[in-house]
């Protein structure tokens, strides 16, 4: 299903579905691939069941950090994760909702995953703020950065 308020980054990945799973439910791996060097994720914390919460801090080359809270919504082990900044804790309400995050790891065979990214945002002024400010590149390096990682797994 394609909306026009997403933004998505889809790629054939040399890795498996688990190992793809593992970087982005993991904080020690999660720290690794995160955010497009030279920005870098100095925090990950991970509830990973529906409702639980999440929160991935990311430090730009200035030393600026810029935290990103979230709940998860869906969560089926090496398919799918779905979360959501509409909410920080506990099923409180965000100041402002930006996106919610649909992953899905299918398996390709042969060792391979088709990894896609979708972010859909409330608005569509959000969607094309968010393609300003680089989508498509920040999130292509961070993919490249999750493969790398994910076929060392």
């Amino acid at each position: 299903m394609d909306s026009t308020h997403d933004l998505v980054i889809t790629r054939d990945i040399k890795a498996s579905r688990q190992s793809l799973y593992r970087c982005w439910t993991e904080p020690e791996l999660m720290k690794q691939w995160f955010a497009p060097k030279p920005w870098s994720t100095s925090h990950a914390e991970v509830d990973l069941r529906v409702g639980g919460t999440c929160l991935v801090v990311m430090r730009g080359p200035d030393g600026q950090e810029f935290p990103n809270p979230g709940v998860y919504l869906d969560v089926l082990p090496n398919e799918r994760i779905v979360t959501t900044d509409a909410y920080t804790s506990a099923w409180e309400p965000a100041e402002k909702p930006f996106m919610t995050l649909v992953l899905t790891f299918e398996d390709l065979g042969g060792g391979s995953t088709r990894y896609t990214a979708r972010a859909r945002h409330w608005t569509m002024a959000d969607r094309e703020a968010h393609e300003k400010m680089g989508f498509h590149e920040g999130w292509g390096r961070c993919t490249d950065q999750l493969a790398e990682l994910a076929a060392t797994l």
